[in-house]
C-alpha cells in the first residue's frame, strides 16, 4: 500500500513539474529551422519536446550536460537557457579525441552555442573549481558508458550533488537492462538496470521526485545491443532533486 501511494505521489509531482515548465516553448525550440537534419533524425527516438519539458529547463539557467558527446542535448539546452544562461558541456579528453571531438567542434560554431562552455575533465571530477550552484544537470543515455570505464562513480555522483544548488535537479535517462543485469551489460548491450543506477545515485544524497514513462517500450526484450534492437528501446527517465 505504501509503495502504491509513493508511486501515485511521483506521478502527481511529475504532472506538476511538467505544468510549471510549460511556459517554455519547447516545441518551437525543437522546430527551429537552423537545427541539423541529423538532429531531427535523432529527435524521432528521443522525443525532445517531452524530454525538455520534463527537465523543467528555463531561460537564464546554469546547466551541466554530462558526457555531452557530439552535443545533441547540449544544443537543445543552449537554446532553452537562451543568451542569459550557460551550459557546461562535459566530456573526458579520451572520449573527445577518440570519438566526437570533430562533431562537437563543428556544432560549437553555431551562433546558438555561444553560451556553451566545453568542459574537458574526467567523469569522476567533472566540475571546474569555479562552477557551483547549478540549476540543472542532465545525464542522458550515457551513464551506462561510465560503468565500463575507469571511473569512480560514487565520487562522480558526490561531485554532481555538490555542484547543484539546494533544490536543483539531476535528470538521468538511459537504456533499460533486464532485472538482475545490474551494470554488467553497459559495454555489451549499452544498457543498465534501472534499480542499479538508482542505488548509486541515491547513495550520493539525491532524492527521486519524478519518473517519466514517455520513452517506455515494454515490447523491448532488453537482451540485445540498443543499436540493433528489433523494436524501439525501452528507456527510463528519472528526475532527482538535491534537498533544500
Amino acid at each position: 500500500m505504501q509503495r502504491a501511494f509513493a508511486a501515485l505521489a511521483l506521478v502527481v509531482l511529475a504532472s506538476t513539474i511538467s505544468a510549471r515548465a510549460s511556459a517554455q516553448d519547447f516545441a518551437a525550440i525543437v522546430a527551429a529551422p537552423d537545427r541539423s537534419d541529423a538532429d531531427r533524425i535523432t529527435d524521432k527516438r528521443r522525443d525532445p519536446v517531452k524530454l525538455l519539458n520534463f527537465t523543467g529547463v528555463k531561460a537564464g539557467m546554469k546547466v551541466l550536460d554530462m558526457e555531452a558527446g557530439a552535443g545533441y542535448t547540449t544544443e537543445l539546452l543552449a537554446r532553452a537557457v537562451g543568451p542569459n544562461g550557460v551550459v557546461y558541456a562535459q566530456d573526458s579528453a579520451e572520449v573527445m579525441e577518440r570519438q566526437v571531438k570533430d562533431k562537437f567542434d563543428l556544432r560549437a560554431q553555431k551562433p546558438v552555442m555561444k553560451g556553451v562552455v566545453h568542459v574537458i575533465r574526467n567523469y569522476d571530477d567533472p566540475i571546474p573549481p569555479d562552477v557551483n550552484n547549478l540549476d540543472l544537470i542532465t545525464f542522458f543515455f550515457t551513464y551506462h558508458d561510465i560503468t565500463y570505464m575507469n571511473v569512480d562513480r560514487a565520487e562522480m555522483n558526490r561531485k554532481l550533488f555538490g555542484a547543484l544548488k539546494p533544490g536543483g535537479y539531476l535528470l538521468i535517462a538511459d537504456h533499460s537492462a533486464n532485472a538482475g543485469d545490474g551494470t554488467s551489460v553497459g559495454k555489451t548491450f549499452h544498457r543498465i538496470e534501472e534499480s542499479a543506477l538508482r542505488k548509486e545515485v541515491e547513495a550520493a544524497g539525491f532524492k527521486l521526485v519524478a519518473q517519466g514513462d514517455f520513452l517506455r517500450h515494454p515490447e523491448d526484450k532488453r537482451d540485445v545491443i540498443v543499436f540493433r534492437a528489433p523494436t524501439p528501446v525501452d528507456e527510463f527517465v528519472l528526475k532527482y532533486q538535491k534537498p533544500q
